[in-house]
C-alpha cells in the first residue's frame, strides 16, 4: 500500500466512507482515524498500529450536539468542564449507548469521546454522518506524533493516505476525565492540567491512571510513549558519559550549541516544552545515539503529563 500526505479533505472523507484508515492532524496529537460504525473499518487501526483490541478508543466529534447519541447521559460535572474546555485536549468517558460498538470500547459499557481543536478535523468531521474512532497515529507503544512526517515515518505503506495539518499546538494527548462516587476522576494526565481543572471543579481532581483491572483507557500501560534507542532520566546518567549520548534538557542555560542536546525551551515556557517534547524525541532518536537522556519536569501543570509520559517511556529500558 502506498501511503500519501497531502490537505485534499475531500479524498480523506472518500477515504473514511469507504471503510479506510487516515492520519488526521489534532490540536494534541495526530490521530489514525476510521469509521466507528464500520467494524472492519475500525480494525485496520488496531492492524495498521498493532495495537491490541484490549485496548479502548477515543471517539471524535465536531460538537456536543453530536456526541449525545452515542452516550446515555453526561453528569452535570463533566457537562461543566465540556463548557469550558470543548473543543479542546479532554476526553470524557461515559456510559454508552448501543450505537457504539462494544469493539470501541473494549467491552467496556462506558465509552471515552471527545471533540478535537484542529479546524481541518472539525472540518473533516461535520462532513462526517458517523464519529471518528482515532487513537494516536504510531505504532503502538511509539512515540507519539506531532507532524505529518512522524506518522508517515511510522506507519508508511500500513494507512493510504495522512492529511497534514501542520504541527499540533498542544504537543500532548488529551486529558481524560470520569466520574467514579459522585467525583470527577483523572484517568490519564494530558493537555489540560488537573490544576486548570480544579479551578472548575472547585476541588484537585483524583488521579487514577496505573493499570490495576484491565485497560480502563487509552495511555494506562506501563510501557509506552517509547523511542527505539535506549532512554533515561538524567539522574541515571553516570559520571563517566560516552561521546555519543544525546540529552533533551528543559532550557537552555547558556550559549553554547551542541549537536546532542535538544532544548525544549529557550524561557523555560513549559507550555512551549510540552508542545516539542515528542517532536525532540523523534528527532534525537534518529541521530543515532547510543543513549538519550532526558531532564525531569518541575512536577506541576502540564510538567506532571511530561514526566508521565516519561515514566511509561524510560520504563522500557529500566
Amino acid at each position: 500500500m502506498k501511503t500519501s500526505v497531502g490537505q485534499d479533505i475531500e479524498h480523506a472523507i472518500a477515504l473514511l466512507k469507504n471503510g479506510e484508515v487516515v492520519g488526521i492532524p489534532t490540536e494534541t496529537v495526530y490521530g489514525l482515524a476510521a469509521d466507528s460504525t464500520n467494524e472492519d473499518a475500525v480494525l485496520k487501526i488496531f492492524e495498521a498500529k498493532g495495537r491490541p483490541t484490549s485496548n479502548p478508543l477515543i471517539l471524535h466529534f465536531p460538537s456536543l450536539e453530536a456526541i449525545e447519541p452515542y452516550v446515555l447521559h453526561f453528569p452535570k460535572e463533566l457537562a461543566a468542564l465540556a463548557e469550558v474546555f470543548c473543543p479542546g485536549p479532554i476526553t470524557f468517558i461515559l456510559p454508552k449507548s448501543t450505537l457504539v460498538p462494544f469493539l470501541i470500547t473494549a467491552g467496556q459499557e462506558s465509552v471515552a469521546v471527545r471533540i478535537p481543536d484542529h479546524p481541518l478535523t472539525l472540518s473533516l468531521l461535520q462532513q462526517l454522518d458517523f464519529p471518528l474512532a482515532a487513537p494516536s497515529a504510531n505504532r503502538y507503544g511509539g512515540i507519539s506524533p506531532t507532524k505529518a512526517e512522524h506518522v508517515f515515518h511510522q506507519l508508511n505503506e500500513r494507512i493510504p493516505y495522512i492529511l497534514d495539518g501542520g504541527a499540533c499546538q498542544t504537543g500532548l494527548e488529551s486529558t481524560i476525565v470520569g466520574m467514579q462516587d459522585q467525583k470527577v476522576i483523572v484517568y490519564r494526565l494530558g493537555g489540560i492540567s488537573i490544576e486548570r481543572l480544579e479551578q472548575v471543579l472547585g476541588y484537585l481532581a483524583e488521579v487514577k491512571n496505573e493499570l490495576h483491572h484491565g485497560v480502563r483507557t487509552s495511555g494506562m500501560v506501563k510501557y509506552h510513549y517509547a523511542t527505539e534507542t535506549p532512554l533515561y532520566f538524567m539522574e541515571h546518567r553516570s559520571k563517566e558519559t560516552s561521546s555519543n549520548e544525546g540529552r533533551i534538557l528543559f532550557k537552555r542555560s547558556n550559549n553554547v550549541v551542541s549537536a546532542h542536546d535538544f532544548y525544549l525551551s529557550d524561557s523555560g515556557d513549559i507550555d512551549e516544552a510540552a508542545k516539542n517534547l515528542y517532536a525532540a524525541l523523534h528527532e534525537m532518536d534518529g541521530r543515532g545515539f547510543d543513549r538519550i537522556f532526558i531532564e525531569q519536569f518541575p512536577n506541576e501543570g502540564l510538567g506532571k503529563t511530561m514526566n508521565d509520559r516519561l515514566r511509561r517511556a524510560t520504563a522500557k529500558f529500566l
